[in-house]
């Protein structure tokens, strides 16, 4: 938990679940400090509130045009998001570089933690990417369920397994009941 401005938060709903925009504004123009996803066990604004101190209940248009866009994506609609909005500054230099070899995966692919690795010339990196993206603050923005095991199981998402699952196969990618993805178009 951490405090410094003042947050914003914005909870929207969507075909597949409650989520949360938490932002500040910096000379008007509003940073995306995290998206929360609800899971079974609690809301996504309950996550925000536990993780933030003193939010805000707000509405930004440019906060409300991403939420649209989130709920369309989360709609299985193919939405290209601008990451001009995040504030990246909040990530170590690591999982920055993570995040935006992420954001490049296209929709109907997906990529491996060792291949990001890989292409970050980080020899042995799987499990140092697996925990950047485990704790990416922007998912769905950064689309972080994008990127499996290596033996093509669906590995985690902070939404849970779930939705990775659906998100997945809303893109058009084919994923069994075990978890394990079929024929992928692996990128990178």
């Amino acid at each position: 938990m951490y405090s410094t401005l003042k947050l914003f938060y914005q909870s929207l709903n969507s075909k597949l679940g409650e989520f949360t925009v938490v932002w500040r504004e910096a000379g008007g123009i509003p940073k995306i400090q995290r998206i929360f996803l609800a899971n079974l066990s609690r809301t996504s604004e309950d996550k925000a509130r536990v993780f933030f101190q003193d939010l805000t209940n707000g509405i930004h248009p440019a906060i409300t045009a991403i939420g649209r866009k989130i709920q369309a994506f989360l709609a299985g609609e193919a939405v290209i998001f601008n990451l001009e909005l995040l504030n990246m500054e909040q990530c170590r230099t690591f999982q920055r570089l993570v995040l935006l070899t992420e954001s490049k995966v296209p929709r109907g692919w997906v990529t491996t933690y060792g291949r990001i690795a890989g292409h970050l010339g980080i020899h042995n990196g799987a499990r140092a990417v697996g925990n950047a993206l485990a704790q990416n603050p922007f998912p769905i923005i950064i689309p972080c369920h994008r990127a499996i095991r290596s033996d093509n199981r669906l590995g985690g998402f902070q939404g849970g397994v779930a939705l990775k699952r659906v998100l997945l196969t809303l893109e058009g990618v084919e994923v069994d009941a075990s978890g394990k993805v079929h024929n992928p178009r692996i990128y990178y």
